[in-house]
């Protein structure tokens, strides 16, 4: 009997959870309700968001949702947010606007997401990804996350009988083997700029996982003291590891003129077994399906997962891409923080990072199989930067660490001891 009562207990709960997780959205509001609702963001078009638009308006019909593109946008905002047609809500980024005194007029249009009142759904979110204000209120909720790691073309490691490697040792195996079997470079990216290059997108992910159990470091680190070089040595010997060894062929790398459509181009060519790039990168590759000539001819599976820098495996790096928050003071608020409410759901949110490739910012992390190898990364591997309290001018002194010690130009020992000043 005790056993029959906890397998019932147990379906109940399940069905409790299921319930809960693929729950309907019931509306608050008045369905007649007639209004304007407008987000304004720095991207060029977001298909992704117009698509909810009309989902939310299957509620709604009435309510007219726009979204607008904002030219110069962190120097325009301020005074957008203050305009007379002022802005429903709008894209916001935890890691350079919280407690930044130079965006504290943005930050207090910032509505509290977390009022028990409105009802936001904030546990179907990651939660390093929730950040808290000083008052533990959230202002900012993440719509996008983004992570580092590698494209693989799975196709080719079928092709030569190998497995996608899962640690260091693997990594090093893998690019052996494939060198000998006359790719020229095993793992390629962009190379040519310190910025987003591949450098960077190797190397981060390893310091950020120096520093993340060392506040004194961390905080060293962020003030950019001389000492805290020492914490990048793991990652520019990983960096110097893979360019000596012949893995990455930074002369087939500068052949690539961007960070973006020419890196997806270039792998979708279907002779790369590998392409370090970051996730906001791996978000372009559905709409090149149909325009590279290449892979329409030849097309081939291919997965996004963290390169292995560990004997343990490889690091997820997970961080808002962007974020939105409701403008406090904008016509229609009780309107706007239901598209809130309608939109910060698993359901909502895994169909705009599905639309945008991008890595959702919910817990359903499996429902991409391109990004479904994170989901499996341990969570001692896993970090969230801003949650940390990592700063940017930290990540520059990675990234240009990174990029010389690739390029030969200077030492590691030199780049540690230039920590601050690279």
């Amino acid at each position: 009997m005790k056993k029959l009562l906890c397998l019932a207990v147990c379906a109940l709960s399940a069905t409790g959870l299921m319930s809960c997780k693929n729950a309907k959205f019931k509306p608050a509001l008045d369905k007649n309700t007639e209004c304007s609702i407008k987000v304004v963001g720095d991207y060029s078009n977001f298909e992704a968001l117009e698509d909810e638009f009309a989902r939310f308006n299957a509620y709604y019909p009435n309510v007219n949702l726009i979204y607008e593109k904002i030219d110069d946008y962190v120097n325009s905002l301020p005074n957008v947010l203050e305009r007379a047609d002022k802005p429903n809500i709008f894209f916001s980024y935890a890691a350079w606007m919280s407690g930044d005194a130079k965006y504290e007029k943005i930050v207090s249009h910032m509505e509290n997401l977390s009022d028990p009142a409105l009802k936001i759904n904030l546990d179907c979110l990651r939660e390093g990804l929730v950040n808290h204000d000083k008052d533990g209120n959230v202002v900012m909720v993440p719509i996008f996350s983004r992570t580092y790691g590698t494209l693989v073309n799975n196709n080719i490691f079928e092709k030569e009988g190998l497995k996608t490697p899962n640690t260091w040792d693997e990594l090093l195996s893998v690019c052996d083997t494939l060198k000998e079997k006359g790719y020229v470079s095993p793992m390629m990216g962009y190379s040519k700029k310190t910025s987003n290059c591949l450098m960077y997108t190797i190397a981060y992910p390893a310091f950020v996982a120096a520093l993340a159990n060392d506040p004194e470091a961390l905080a060293k680190a962020n003030n950019l003291d001389p000492a805290a070089g020492e914490y990048m040595r793991t990652a520019l010997e990983k960096v110097h590891a893979l360019v000596s060894r012949g893995a990455i062929n930074l002369t087939e790398c500068d052949k690539i003129e961007d960070n973006y459509t020419k890196v997806i181009l270039r792998f979708f060519e279907g002779d790369v077994p590998m392409m370090i790039c970051g996730g906001d990168t791996v978000s372009g590759t559905k709409k090149r399906e149909t325009e590279s000539q290449a892979f329409k001819n030849n097309p081939f599976k291919y997965s996004y997962i963290p390169i292995p820098l560990t004997d343990k495996g490889g690091y997820f790096i997970d961080s808002p891409s962007i974020q939105f928050s409701v403008n406090k003071t904008c016509e229609n608020l009780d309107m706007t923080n239901e598209f809130m409410r309608f939109l910060v759901r698993n359901k909502e949110l895994n169909n705009m990072a599905s639309l945008k490739r991008l890595v959702t910012p919910t817990k359903d992390l499996t429902f991409d199989s391109v990004f479904a190898p994170f989901a499996k990364v341990s969570k001692d591997r896993t970090f969230s930067p801003e949650a940390l309290g990592v700063k940017d001018p930290l990540s520059v002194q990675i990234r240009n660490a990174s990029f010389k010690v690739a390029k030969d130009q200077i030492s590691i020992e030199d780049a540690i001891a230039g920590y601050g000043s690279l």
